[in-house]
């Protein structure tokens, strides 16, 4: 694709009731196709952000059913727009975990790709664990959709921290990146992981993330971003629900890459 278009991120602080959670998502998604985007991204665990991580796993979905995916192809079909819907629990045939999942809608409500989370986030220290591999089943293959906007690479939050997913990708137009980072480990950590991946690829990155204090006590570092291929934030929202809008530009990435040909140059 040679023609600019608009993307979205949109950012919130998701509690524990999956209607409320999809409420709100109704409400930014409609806000961010009023202002023209013809793509948007949700972000990780938009619908629940459970009082336990065992409460995802009550609310699992089986695959194309549940009030969760429905809500999606709803809003992608309501404002015709490609909606990428942050992640979801999906049956993973286990009664103790589900795959986090990201699934990417056409305008006409079709589900056009699927992803399941590779790499599972485990932290200790500071007053906090996390162990995302208590409850979560991790996918074992890259995604990259092809769209009308070009190739996206699919990623989920922890999956970050690994440069070779997306390497392995081949050359895409876009990094898109849901993620629920912690306070204490986005702050040391996002914004130059976020920066690199886009500069390293030579791509944009839509990043949209929770990004607040959520019902269930966990804090959230948000700062939803779009970055263009020069490594350089387009827009970006600190703390907060709402949604950040930009200009996607396909003729500045041909140019980055044709000045700086770096993905040419590789020996690795």
């Amino acid at each position: 694709m040679t023609k600019n278009w608009t993307a979205a991120v949109i950012q919130m602080v998701s509690g524990t009731d999956i209607p409320t959670n999809l409420a709100r998502a109704r409400h930014w998604v409609a806000e961010a196709a009023a202002q023209g985007a013809q793509l948007v991204v949700l972000p990780e665990y938009f619908a629940i952000m459970g009082h336990s991580d065992k409460d995802k796993v009550a609310q699992r979905e089986t695959f194309g059913e549940g009030p969760i995916q429905a809500a999606l192809q709803q809003m992608a079909q309501q404002h015709q727009i490609w909606l990428i819907g942050g992640t979801l629990p999906l049956d993973a045939g286990n009664d103790e975990k589900v795959w986090n999942t990201t699934l990417v809608f056409n305008p006409a409500g079709e589900c056009c790709s699927r992803y399941d989370k590779v790499h599972l986030f485990g932290f200790s220290g500071l007053g906090e664990r996390y162990a995302e591999a208590d409850t979560i089943e991790p996918g074992t293959a890259r995604v990259v959709a092809d769209t009308p906007f070009g190739r996206l690479g699919l990623s989920v939050c922890y999956d970050l921290r690994f440069p070779e997913l997306f390497r392995g990708m081949g050359e895409v137009d876009a990094i898109i990146l849901p993620a629920a980072f912690t306070a204490t480990t986005g702050q040391a950590h996002w914004e130059p992981l976020l920066r690199a991946r886009a500069i390293e690829n030579q791509c944009y990155v839509l990043a949209s993330a929770q990004g607040g204090e959520h019902e269930n006590g966990r804090k959230t570092h948000g700062h939803s971003m779009i970055i263009d291929p020069w490594g350089r934030i387009l827009g970006e929202l600190p703390q907060g629900e709402g949604v950040v809008v930009a200009e996607i530009n396909p003729s500045l990435t041909e140019s980055v890459r044709t000045r700086l040909p770096a993905l040419r140059h590789r020996i690795f």
